[in-house]
């Protein structure tokens, strides 16, 4: 096992769950690397193990763990070092009038209706778009970790919802939903750009983005943020643009 600071190596444990249909590339079959027990996963260790290509669901710490595919590979941008390209900068420059709001980490009504229209949207028939408020909650406000919950506004109007936790080295985007209405927003990219300065502002090197898959339509985009480093065969290394 890849080191984990003292603590966690005493009082962890790792198993690795049943095969199940891969929610990202069709044809393929996952299984992933869980950490428990969960009440022991709080700021500090949590920080360790997003080192070490771990991600978080709720109260769900798990990676990627399967038989013979390494499509999902853990990146973080290096906020410091990050210059928006055309794209973006445009992007930035048409919401800019975003309002952001710090919210307590607890349920909303009108995140929780934004929440449903969006995976109506954009995840229809994947189960999620029937959660209901328990799931809903299980999912997103549940957490041990240093969490923010952010709502941005434009005029009044919510547009988009986003979960971030604040670690030791960075920030990690948990997730995001926005209004699917509005496809030419481009909410997802203004939000990991307003991250990268949020990291600036707190000191804080790394956006944690979850995991790149360059064969999914979904998670692909990620690479278009650089510098962006990749954790392979249990280090970081820069991720070269994709051309």
């Amino acid at each position: 096992m890849t080191y984990l600071n003292e603590f966690s190596l005493r009082n962890l444990q790792f198993y690795i769950t049943s095969p199940h249909s891969c929610s990202y590339l069709e044809g393929k079959q996952a299984r992933s690397q869980v950490a428990v027990p969960n009440h022991l996963i709080d700021t500090q260790v949590y920080s360790e193990l997003i080192k070490l290509g771990f991600r978080r669901s709720g109260l769900y710490t798990y990676r990627p763990h399967c038989d013979k595919c390494r499509a999902c590979v853990p990146v973080r941008l290096i906020a410091d070092q990050f210059v928006p390209n055309r794209t973006q900068r445009r992007t930035a420059k048409r919401l800019k009038h975003l309002t952001a709001e710090f919210c307590n980490l607890e349920f909303n009504a009108e995140h929780y209706q934004l929440y449903r229209k969006y995976q109506a949207s954009r995840h229809a028939g994947g189960g999620m778009d029937q959660d209901n408020r328990e799931q809903f909650t299980n999912f997103l406000l549940q957490s041990n970790i240093d969490t923010m919950l952010v709502a941005f506004r434009e005029a009044g109007e919510l547009r988009m919802v986003s979960l971030i936790d604040r670690l030791g080295d960075g920030l990690s985007s948990v997730y995001t939903f926005f209004d699917p209405d509005l496809t030419q927003a481009s909410f997802g990219t203004y939000n990991i750009l307003w991250q990268a300065e949020l990291c600036n502002k707190l000191g804080l090197p790394y956006v944690y983005l979850g995991y790149w898959i360059a064969e999914s339509r979904k998670m692909s985009y990620k690479i278009n943020f650089q510098p962006l480093e990749g954790y392979r065969n249990g280090d970081w290394h820069l991720l070269p643009p994709q051309t």
